[in-house]
């Protein structure tokens, strides 16, 4: 994947996140996380890799059913970060 389409789907994901709202505060505390990372990753700063995977591992099995397209978008994202070696 190339750094435009990786950055469109990071994108893609902080937008999403920006979306999500009534969840209780250990989901807050993830995706305040999640956001961080995303952000990170967007400015393309020092981000603790395994901890970031195993935080969007973690969102996905939380927000699986309530929030679809942000799982989508964090599973695409995830299996990117990973097929990079990151």
């Amino acid at each position: 994947m190339n750094d435009k389409k990786f950055e469109t789907l990071l994108e893609q994901v902080h937008a999403e996140l920006q979306k999500v709202d009534k969840v209780d505060a250990e989901s807050l505390k993830l995706l305040q996380d999640l956001q961080q990372d995303v952000q990170g990753l967007l400015d393309k700063a020092e981000v603790g890799t395994p901890s970031v995977l195993a935080r969007m591992k973690k969102a996905i099995e939380r927000f699986e059913m309530d929030h679809p397209a942000l799982t989508a978008l964090i599973s695409e994202l995830s299996t990117v970060l990973s097929n990079a070696g990151i």
